[in-house]
Protein backbone atom coordinates (compact mmCIF):
# COMPACT_ATOMS: atom_id res chain seq x y z
CA UNK A 1 0.00 0.00 0.00
CA UNK A 2 1.04 3.56 -0.38
CA UNK A 3 1.71 5.92 2.55
CA UNK A 4 0.01 9.07 1.75
CA UNK A 5 1.66 11.94 2.85
CA UNK A 6 0.46 13.66 5.69
CA UNK A 7 -1.85 17.62 5.30
CA UNK A 8 0.22 19.89 7.38
CA UNK A 9 -0.48 22.65 8.58
CA UNK A 10 1.40 24.95 6.46
CA UNK A 11 0.08 23.10 3.85
CA UNK A 12 -3.80 23.57 4.83
CA UNK A 13 -2.55 26.95 5.19
CA UNK A 14 -1.46 27.67 1.77
CA UNK A 15 -4.18 27.15 0.66
CA UNK A 16 -6.21 28.56 2.58
CA UNK A 17 -4.14 31.99 1.95
CA UNK A 18 -6.42 32.39 -1.47
CA UNK A 19 -9.38 32.88 0.81
CA UNK A 20 -9.47 36.06 2.21
CA UNK A 21 -12.18 38.68 1.16
CA UNK A 22 -11.32 41.84 -0.91
CA UNK A 23 -12.25 45.28 0.50
CA UNK A 24 -15.55 46.82 -1.23
CA UNK A 25 -14.33 49.03 -4.22
CA UNK A 26 -16.06 52.07 -3.59
CA UNK A 27 -16.65 55.32 -6.87
CA UNK A 28 -17.24 58.61 -6.21
CA UNK A 29 -19.95 59.72 -8.69
CA UNK A 30 -18.78 63.12 -10.93
CA UNK A 31 -21.96 64.62 -10.85
CA UNK A 32 -23.21 63.99 -7.59
CA UNK A 33 -20.42 63.00 -5.30
CA UNK A 34 -21.62 60.11 -3.75
CA UNK A 35 -19.90 56.72 -3.32
CA UNK A 36 -21.23 53.48 -5.22
CA UNK A 37 -20.40 49.92 -6.17
CA UNK A 38 -18.19 49.68 -9.48
CA UNK A 39 -20.24 48.51 -12.42
CA UNK A 40 -23.64 49.00 -10.22
CA UNK A 41 -26.51 51.93 -10.81
CA UNK A 42 -25.90 54.63 -8.00
CA UNK A 43 -28.88 54.23 -5.88
CA UNK A 44 -29.07 57.92 -4.29
CA UNK A 45 -29.64 58.95 -8.36
CA UNK A 46 -30.37 55.97 -9.87
CA UNK A 47 -27.97 56.43 -12.74
CA UNK A 48 -25.70 54.30 -14.55
CA UNK A 49 -22.95 55.38 -17.01
CA UNK A 50 -24.83 58.63 -17.56
CA UNK A 51 -28.35 56.89 -18.38
CA UNK A 52 -31.25 57.40 -15.66
CA UNK A 53 -31.90 53.60 -14.97
CA UNK A 54 -33.78 53.30 -11.49
CA UNK A 55 -36.73 55.46 -10.57
CA UNK A 56 -35.52 56.47 -6.76
CA UNK A 57 -38.04 57.00 -3.96
CA UNK A 58 -37.77 60.22 -1.98
CA UNK A 59 -37.03 58.66 2.02
CA UNK A 60 -38.52 59.62 4.68
CA UNK A 61 -37.20 60.95 7.71
CA UNK A 62 -36.90 57.91 10.17
CA UNK A 63 -36.80 59.78 13.74
CA UNK A 64 -39.92 62.16 13.78
CA UNK A 65 -40.11 64.57 16.71
CA UNK A 66 -42.47 64.75 19.58
CA UNK A 67 -45.61 66.83 18.22
CA UNK A 68 -44.27 66.93 14.51
CA UNK A 69 -47.37 66.58 12.35
CA UNK A 70 -46.62 63.74 9.80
Amino acid sequence: MVNRMRATRAHRDNRRSHHALDAIRLTTDTTTGSLHQRHRADMATGMYRGRKIVVVKETRPTVVEKGAKV
